[in-house]
């Protein structure tokens, strides 16, 4: 149940001010109608009862520790017992000639805030149960006397439904002001790196581009590292929302990125459970070795993620020497299991599927598949 938030208390406030309004009308009503009164002194602890507690939930509710369900109840059965009153002081005679209710619509303030508090469900409920009280005082149900309760009801649908807006409003807000001060700091952190660290791996990787050797080898990586970290910074993707468990899949494998690896993934962040990211983008990197390794010299990797409404497809793709028919099998009774425990393993552990696509010459495509529910 929401119980406050910051694009609520507009909500709050106009529910106090509606208290105040519906107060002043009651109280004229029963001023210009209490000679028709059954009990014409048994008005005047009502009154009190109308102006204690308008005054006393305004204040309650004004803290948003206190919007909880003591309050609500409460705020329920006091107008309840108001408008159950209605006959023992009004007098059913006088209702049958049309004389108003003690409370009219002072009955529908609970209405709005447990609409407020917990959306249409909850507005719904106390409608109900108001209505249902306003009704069993009529001396007869009649079409004008149903007309409270249907409004009662619109009304909680009404208000329910905006305060669901605003819930969704506000977690909106509160998600792009984390992404705005994500993205300064990835800012900030590019600035700094850029002056450290990518001016030292840029260094090496000219100083070493004709280099032969070891010398060679090691400017080539300083270069595949300078541009994925490059990478990295441009498109690093902003964190999940806190408290969640995900972890945004398209950060980890955008990770991989190089000068021979080029990785697609969608805009917006792929959410998974944090270990079933993990576990997948461990994955992911074992299929890269097993590229680097055997897909031959000058050869290609493309990685593509994939978001599906039920599952999170990922592709590692070479344009290298391809895999011999039969040699994975050969390769796993061999006691070689790259592919059968780091990939096929791993996937298999989180309910998905691995399949692996390869001609000799054609180059060989890892396509992993894992369920977004996850047994």
């Amino acid at each position: 149940m929401t119980l406050s938030g910051g694009l609520q208390v507009p909500l709050w406030r106009s529910i106090a001010v509606y208290r105040f309004a519906s107060l002043a009308f009651a109280l004229a009503l029963i001023a210009g109608n209490v000679r028709d009164y059954h009990r014409p002194y048994a008005a005047i602890p009502i009154v009190i009862v109308l102006i204690g507690w308008t005054f006393a939930a305004v204040n309650l509710f004004r803290r948003p520790d206190r919007r909880r369900w003591p309050l609500l109840l409460a705020d329920l059965a006091i107008t309840t017992g108001v408008v159950l009153a209605t006959p023992l002081v009004v007098g059913r005679d006088a209702l049958s000639r049309g004389t108003p209710s003690l409370a009219v619509a002072w009955l529908a303030a609970p209405v709005l805030a447990w609409a407020v508090a917990g959306g249409r469900r909850l507005g719904i409920v106390a409608a109900l149960v108001l209505g249902a009280a306003d009704l069993s005082v009529r001396p007869r149900i009649t079409q004008s006397s149903l007309t409270a309760t249907i409004l009662m009801l619109l009304a909680a649908v009404g208000v329910g439904h905006v305060t669901r807006l605003a819930a969704i409003a506000e977690e909106r807000m509160q998600r792009a002001a984390e992404l705005e001060a994500a993205t300064r700091e990835r800012e900030r952190l590019a600035r700094d790196i850029h002056d450290s660290v990518l001016q030292v791996l840029a260094l090496v990787r000219r100083r070493g581009a004709d280099l032969d050797g070891e010398a060679g080898e090691l400017a080539r990586l300083a270069g595949e590292q300078e541009a994925a970290l490059r990478r990295l910074i441009a498109t690093g993707s902003p964190p999940a929302p806190p408290g969640t468990g995900l972890t945004d899949l398209g950060g980890l494998v955008a990770a991989y990125a190089s000068d021979v690896v080029s990785v697609a993934a969608p805009a917006t962040a792929v959410l998974l459970p944090a270990d079933v990211a993990a576990q997948v983008n461990a994955a992911v990197g074992a299929a890269l070795d097993n590229a680097a390794r055997h897909a031959g010299p000058g050869a290609r990797v493309f990685v593509l993620l994939e978001d599906e409404v039920d599952a999170v497809t990922v592709s590692v793709r070479d344009d290298g020497a391809g895999i011999p028919p039969g040699r994975l099998a050969e390769a796993e009774r061999e006691g070689r299991l790259g592919v059968a425990q780091a990939i096929r393993g791993r996937i298999a552990d989180l309910g998905g599927t691995v399949r692996v696509h390869s001609a000799p010459g054609q180059g060989t495509e890892v396509e992993m598949t894992v369920p977004r529910v996850v047994a």
